[in-house]
C-alpha cells in the first residue's frame, strides 16, 4: 500500500499545471516532500496519468540489467529510469545499480526475494553440511550424539532423584 493514494498525486499534477504552482509551491502546500512531486511529475511527463496506476510487480533479472545499463549508458538520475520505465519509487533502482557494482549482471539474474541470511536467523557455527561428511566424520558425530543422550539422561535421572528427596523430606516435616 503507498502513503499517497492516486487522488493526492493527481492532486499535486493539476496544481503544477493549472494553477502554475513550482515542485517546492507544491510541496509546501501539500506538505509532501520535493523529491516525491518531482518523481510524480517525471512520470506523469512521460506516462501520463497511468503512472498513477502503476504497481509494483516482479522483474526479471534481464529486465533489471537492461535498466541499469540505459542508466549508465544515458546518464540518468535514479529519478529519471524509474518515470521513464514505470517503476514506482526509485529505491529499486538504486538497490538494482549498488548489486551490478558489486556483483555485475550475475548478482542481478540472482532471485533475492525475502529475507537474507544477515536479517534472518543466523547459521549456527556449528552447523555442518551433511553431504559434505566423510564416513569417520559420521561415525564421530553419531558418538558424540550418544554421549549427549546419556549426558540428557544422567541429568534427568539426577533431577528426578533430587525431587524424589524434597519430597521425602516435606512428608517428614508434615508428620
Amino acid at each position: 500500500m503507498s502513503k499517497y493514494n492516486k487522488k493526492d498525486k493527481i492532486k499535486a499534477i493539476r496544481l503544477i499545471q493549472n494553477e502554475n504552482y513550482s515542485i517546492r509551491a507544491v510541496s509546501k502546500e501539500l506538505g509532501i516532500s520535493k523529491s516525491t512531486i518531482a518523481r510524480w511529475w517525471n512520470s506523469y511527463d512521460i506516462h501520463g496519468e497511468a503512472s498513477f496506476s502503476m504497481n509494483p510487480r516482479k522483474y526479471t533479472g534481464e529486465f533489471k540489467i537492461e535498466v541499469v545499463k540505459y542508466m549508465h549508458n544515458n546518464h540518468l538520475s535514479l529519478d529519471q529510469v524509474s518515470a521513464l520505465f514505470g517503476i514506482p519509487g526509485t529505491t529499486t533502482v538504486q538497490n538494482w545499480e549498488r548489486i551490478y557494482n558489486e556483483e555485475g549482471e550475475v548478482g542481478l539474474l540472482t532471485e533475492r526475494r525475502g529475507r537474507s541470511q544477515k536479517q534472518g536467523m543466523k547459521k549456527d557455527k556449528n552447523e555442518i553440511n551433511m553431504d559434505s561428511l566423510d564416513n569417520a566424520t559420521e561415525d564421530k558425530l553419531i558418538l558424540e550424539i550418544k554421549k549427549l543422550k546419556a549426558e540428557v539422561a544422567y541429568l534427568k535421572k539426577s533431577i528426578a532423584l533430587k525431587e524424589e528427596k524434597m519430597s521425602l523430606k516435606t512428608k517428614k516435616k508434615h508428620r
